[in-house]
């Protein structure tokens, strides 16, 4: 029988509506629950009452749908400790799926097989705002996703994720059970989008997508919080961009509140038809119904698409990282993307004094003026002598994560430092770095960091023999980490960033004199030759040594050739770079000069 993917290729599949609405139309008493204290805890009823469940099966099986999802929402042990039933998340799961495994296979044909997802909620906690570990969070969904894959899941679905660092501890638990049993099935994530417009924490679509595309997932999608209509911009914002296949299953419009119950006022017929525009029109390959939606409304969404083949979209996935809200691409009209250098203890006296009086607050409007300067993103390194970085780190990137808006580059040495990091960072980050200055070590240490976490990484043009120094040895560098990356460890060459390091015009070593030539061919070259990755410089080590003046004007001048040559990331304080127009000619040139190495000799006496 054809598998879940190949279906999905085939054809537009239709999930089933919801269990909560039909449950409750079971006029169910809390003696159905085991006793008022379990009383509206629907995931019990696969142990209590598992009859009531296998009728909103049924319904919707008998409906026409092509997935039914397990009724285990809240089975994780996070929501099952309201109840007292921390401890039996796997129990729950397990019997959830194994009670939808039966009824599929029954009803499942050649010609139509029946699939069954397990359905994995938000829990009931948001770890952006410290109500629960990281860690704990994706120990807990682990447990679930283990009870339901063993008990017959073809699919999981995480859904209704309002906090993005919430979806990514569900996928580092999931993927974690994946390594672990050494099976895998296929993964769907949908965010829920509010009537105000983002998630629940302020995260635009954009954000949550960019977020989302580096994980090994099948399927992104939205559901609930609201109805159709209220979801089609996002909608189109995903067609045009998302490069996996989409989920849609919206409520039958936003709830009311009418007698102290949820009404939901979308008639079948008006549910289907916007479904039905987001298949024809923008390429959905996914749809059911969410909160509110009955029999009646999948029946006549499976008469209206179910036997329609997928439209072709063409996406145009933007590479970027994300921040909790937004996102910023890699690369940007005009160039480059600016990341800002001053939340960082190696190059910030004023930071480095606010990390040892632990100022977090000021460290925080140093972040919020990074903004103000027009940065990007935000290089955070807390390497200080005599601390303890993981400590600070974490300090400062819980911190940032809520407050503020821009990307996070992690800047670390360590790879203990950046997990914690990546822990509490809610959008997608980029790691600051890994080279082959000890071989492949480093590189062994974060690229499963970055997969893990759905992370970009910076590398450096360092291998055994030192910093490259010329274009060659640059790019022969960059091709070597491109290839251990993609090949071996299966990052996107778009998630890699190579700095393609630059050193200092000001000393006078005859070494140095073409330093500038170099790293400019060595970005021509790798642009070139590496399709699809990026390329960054920390601008100021051009001038490193020099008088403040004169460095401001020559790191403005050597940018400006660098991103005529193809650069696309810089990382630099964003207030100190000047337009060409406002250097005045002559030191324009001079610096023009320096760069490119046009020395003039006079000849001198006999």
């Amino acid at each position: 029988m054809r598998s879940f993917q190949e279906m999905l290729r085939e054809k537009v599949l239709v999930f089933d509506g919801a269990t909560g609405t039909h449950l409750q139309g079971q006029n169910l008493t809390a003696d159905d629950f085991g006793g008022e204290q379990l009383n509206g805890c629907n995931e019990i009823l696969v142990i209590a009452k598992p009859s009531a469940v296998e009728n909103v099966h049924r319904d919707y099986l008998d409906a026409g749908c092509d997935v039914i999802e397990t009724n285990s929402f809240g089975s994780s042990s996070i929501v099952l400790a309201e109840y007292g039933l921390a401890e039996r998340s796997y129990e729950l799961s397990f019997a959830g799926a194994r009670i939808a495994r039966e009824i599929a296979l029954a009803y499942s044909q050649p010609a139509h097989p029946r699939f069954v997802a397990g359905s994995m909620g938000p829990t009931t906690k948001l770890p952006s705002l410290g109500h629960i570990t990281f860690r704990a969070m994706a120990d807990a969904y682990a447990v679930q996703a283990r009870g339901l894959v063993e008990g017959g899941a073809d699919l999981l679905c995480i859904e209704t994720c309002q906090d993005m660092l919430q979806a990514k501890a569900a996928l580092f638990g999931v993927f974690s059970y994946f390594a672990e049993a050494r099976r895998r099935v296929p993964v769907i994530v949908s965010v829920t989008v509010e009537s105000m417009g983002t998630l629940l924490l302020g995260t635009e679509i954009g954000a949550a997508l960019v977020t989302l595309e580096p994980y090994d997932i099948d399927v992104i999608g939205m559901n609930c919080a609201t109805g159709p209509k209220e979801m089609s911009e996002h909608i189109r914002t995903l067609a045009g961009s998302c490069p996996k296949p989409l989920f849609i299953m919206p409520n039958a419009g936003i709830p009311e509140n009418i007698g102290g119950h949820a009404h939901y006022h979308l008639t079948p017929q008006e549910f289907t038809f916007s479904l039905t525009h987001f298949v024809k029109d923008l390429g959905v390959q996914v749809v059911g119904g969410c909160c509110g939606t009955t029999p009646e409304h999948i029946r006549q969404l499976v008469a209206s698409v179910g036997g329609l083949a997928p439209m072709q979209r063409t996406p145009e996935f933007t590479p970027a990282a994300s921040s909790l809200y937004q996102y910023s691409g890699f690369q940007v009209d005009p160039p480059p993307v600016l990341v800002g250098e001053r939340t960082n203890a190696n190059g910030s006296k004023q930071f480095r004094d606010l990390l040892a009086r632990e100022d977090w607050e000021g460290i925080v409007a140093m972040g919020k003026e990074a903004v103000k300067e027009g940065a990007d993103m935000v290089d955070v390194c807390a390497a200080y002598v005599g601390r303890d970085e993981r400590r600070d780190m974490r300090e400062i990137i819980t911190r940032f994560n809520t407050q503020v808006p821009l990307p996070i580059v992690i800047d670390s040495t360590e790879a203990p430092v950046i997990e914690e990091a990546l822990q509490h960072c809610g959008g997608k980050a980029i790691i600051n770095s890994i080279n082959l200055e000890d071989g492949e070590e480093r590189i062994k240490a974060i690229l499963p960091l970055c997969k893990a976490y759905g992370a970009a990484v910076i590398a450096l043009t360092i291998d055994e023999e030192g910093m490259a120094k010329t274009a060659d040895r640059k790019v022969a560098i960059a091709r070597r980490i491109h290839d251990i990356a993609v090949q071996r460890y299966g990052m996107k060459p778009h998630d890699l960033i190579f700095d393609m390091l630059t050193f200092t015009l000001g000393s006078g070593d005859e070494e140095f004199r073409r330093a500038g030539i170099e790293t400019l061919e060595a970005i021509r070259r790798v642009k070139k030759e590496l399709p699809g990755v990026k390329t960054l410089l920390g601008v100021s080590n051009i001038s490193f040594g020099l008088a403040p003046a004169v460095r401001h004007v020559l790191n403005s001048v050597f940018l400006h050739y660098a991103i005529e040559t193809g650069l696309d990331m810089a990382i630099v304080h964003a207030g100190k770079i000047m337009p060409l127009y406002k250097i005045d000619e002559r030191g324009r040139e001079l610096c023009r000069q320096l760069i490119f190495d046009e020395r003039k000799f006079e000849e001198v006496p006999a």
